[in-house]
């Protein structure tokens, strides 16, 4: 008899040897199934998509203080991952494992999440103030301890739930961790709660900051931690009050969480995520204010060129000092044969020979050839040096030790 029931249970679009506890994710007529699971297959590739380019893009990022930010952006995609898987946990059908793990892992999944945005927004507080944010280690680290604190208080709620109702009052129809009330199952989130306010609050003194990289980053964070605010105000509040009141508790608390994880995991990618992709390989303000200011600062480059062309004014001025000069040429004894110019040699005119052909009966006349001083260091009996005295119509002058020659014309 119960094989008829199963074959007439079995819902439109699942087959007929399909278990149970998986109709949902084939239903054609629960409507929410379908979508919240295309919402949360569409996100885990997402997810996959974006975890491949934050890693591929790691040689590439230059900046040291976007660098740091590389190991909990990574976490933190792993985080929204899972939230994603975790959303498949809520379409199926309730046995022990899957509400142990929907009891255990929301509350431990969001505070990840909520972790890698606290230690982020920490790290942009830093940077607005000193310019020089924390090492990635410390961030991994800080997310790390935030999230472990979640971890234990959840440990200890499941077995203190466990022990509490083992068996739901004796009725094995409804399994152990499925029979926790909606109001506990709130409150064992207050810790998350706590770490989704200080999401909000941490990055308020980043927008009064003066770098505009950081600003943008902590408007990000801000936004998400707004959206992710409503979202949960809204799922509490329809989870505790909407649906007791309707008397329909059973039938819209698995919709409720499983909407409340797709969209706050969508939130997590679409304003944040893809923003801190898109500006992980940017430069910050230092490399661009030294490429900007490149021609005002004094670099290396710069200096180089002054100093060659220095060297090169030097050379050029040594070069010109060790000409001589054209106005203080060595005067020789022979200067006024070959060394004179043919305009300071005295050449007689027509009238000139002329006139003192007629004052010459001889037909000899003189010629004033520029006087000619010998150097010191030459003795006197050095005759090489001496020019014809009668070919010239000069007399010696003795003045001294020194010989000059007078023209006696």
């Amino acid at each position: 008899m119960a094989t008829p029931q199963a074959s007439t249970a079995v819902p439109p679009g699942c087959g007929s040897n399909l278990n149970t506890l998986y109709y949902r994710l084939c239903d054609l007529s629960v409507v929410w199934g379908i979508v919240v699971e295309a919402f949360a297959a569409a996100g885990v590739l997402t997810c996959l998509v974006l975890l491949m380019v934050l890693l591929a893009s790691l040689p590439f990022v230059s900046s040291k203080k976007r660098r740091s930010s590389v190991g909990i952006d990574t976490g933190f995609l792993v985080f929204v991952l899972a939230l994603f898987g975790l959303a498949f946990a809520f379409i199926v059908g309730q046995d022990f494992s899957t509400c142990a793990s929907r009891r255990f892992l929301f509350g431990v999944l969001f505070a990840g999440c909520f972790s890698c945005l606290l230690m982020q927004a920490v790290k942009l507080n830093v940077l607005a103030r000193r310019d020089s944010g924390p090492s990635g280690w410390f961030l991994c680290l800080g997310a790390l301890g935030l999230w472990l604190v979640e971890v234990i208080i959840n440990t200890e709620w499941m077995i203190i739930t466990v022990v509490q109702y083992p068996q739901n009052n004796g009725t094995a129809s409804v399994t152990v961790p499925c029979a926790v009330n909606n109001k506990d199952f709130v409150m064992a989130l207050i810790y998350v709660m706590n770490l989704l306010l200080a999401v909000v609050v941490a990055p308020l003194p980043v927008l009064a900051g003066q770098h505009k990289h950081w600003r943008r980053d902590a408007a990000f964070i801000l936004l998400t931690g707004l959206l992710s605010v409503g979202i949960w105000v809204a799922w509490i509040v329809m989870y505790t009050y909407g649906n007791p009141k309707y008397g329909r508790p059973l039938l819209w608390d698995d919709p409720t969480l499983a909407i409340a994880l797709v969209a706050n995991a969508w939130v997590f990618l679409l304003l944040y995520t893809v923003p801190e992709v898109c500006c992980l390989t940017e430069e910050d303000e230092t490399v661009l204010s030294f490429g900007q200011d490149l021609h005002t600062n004094p670099g290396y480059e710069t200096i180089l060129k002054e100093q060659s062309s220095h060297s090169v004014f030097m050379e050029n001025k040594a070069f010109s000092m060790d000409e001589p000069n054209s106005g203080n040429k060595p005067v020789s004894p022979y200067s006024g044969y070959n060394g004179q110019m043919r305009s300071s040699v005295y050449q007689p005119t027509e009238l000139a020979l002329i006139t003192k052909g007629a004052g010459n009966p001889d037909g000899s006349f003189e010629t004033a050839i520029p006087r000619a001083t010998l150097n010191p260091l030459h003795t006197l009996n050095d005759s090489t040096t001496q020019p014809d005295v009668s070919a010239l119509g000069q007399s010696p002058a003795t003045n001294g030790n020194i010989l000059h020659w007078k023209t006696q014309w």
